[in-house]
């Protein structure tokens, strides 16, 4: 028997010896009692994180906002899962796929928000260039997906989970070299959410 089929053979031995552990189940984490409405627990840790929330009663107000809003920028890069009617906003042109890095501003869907980490989680399917090459990314959030814990909304995302799930959890930064926090690193260095 040569030493890694001796090997394999002691760990086979001792996982055969090895009593099976139940699953612990929900981890309760350190949630506060009671815990904050979600949408405020997400404004508060986002908008800490350095990221920025607009909060409108209808869809059709965050349509308007953002029409304004594109006013400023010469071109967009636009994610999959932007609802069409997005599209003739009568706003600077659309990026040509493959030109997304030249786009000064992104708008993407997000999947879900979570208020106890200040995240977005943002569906790879939905492009991640719009969501990562231009400086400034604004994402939707519609107001029934903001969820009070992490656990809550992987759940409701499970059933049409793509292969990868960003969380963006406000603008991009590092502090790496020299300990000095730069913005706009690794992906946008402005990151807004419109949630309605």
């Amino acid at each position: 028997m040569s030493a890694r089929e001796e090997i394999l053979d002691a760990l086979s031995r001792v996982r055969e010896r090895r009593e099976a552990v139940e699953h612990p189940g929900r981890f309760g984490g350190w949630r506060p009692d009671p815990p904050p409405r979600a949408l405020d627990g997400f404004v508060s840790m986002f908008t800490q994180a350095g990221g920025e929330v607009v909060h409108f009663a209808n869809v059709a107000e965050r349509k308007e906002w953002l029409r304004v809003f594109l006013l400023d920028y010469d071109s967009v890069s636009m994610g999959a899962g932007v609802p069409s009617d997005l599209a003739g906003l009568g706003g600077p042109p659309r990026v040509a796929l493959g030109k997304e890095h030249t786009a000064p501003v992104g708008i993407s869907r997000a999947r879900a928000a979570v208020a106890e980490t200040g995240s977005l989680l943002m569906d790879a399917r939905d492009g991640r260039r719009a969501q990562l090459l231009p400086p400034v990314l604004v994402a939707l959030v519609e107001a029934d997906s903001v969820y009070s814990a992490l656990a809550d909304a992987l759940e409701a995302v499970g059933p049409d989970m793509s292969a990868a799930l960003g969380m963006h959890s406000g603008p991009s930064k590092s502090a790496d070299i020299g300990q000095v926090m730069v913005k706009g690193v690794h992906g946008p260095g402005r990151v807004i959410a419109l949630v309605a």
